[in-house]
């Protein structure tokens, strides 16, 4: 899980280099629709074991 988020996260930071912004029209999505795969993730970072 760990990886795949930082995978994730390095696409994001090599498409911003481009001209398109796409970490602000991502946060954007997940604000106005909220999606139940962000929910679950932020449930397990957050998780106290």
């Amino acid at each position: 899980m760990r990886s795949l988020c930082f995978l994730a996260l390095f696409v994001i930071t090599l498409l911003e280099i481009g001209p398109i912004p796409i970490t602000g029209v991502l946060l954007m999505w997940v604000v106005l629709f909220r999606p139940a795969w962000f929910y679950e993730l932020v449930q397990k970072i957050y998780d106290k074991k």
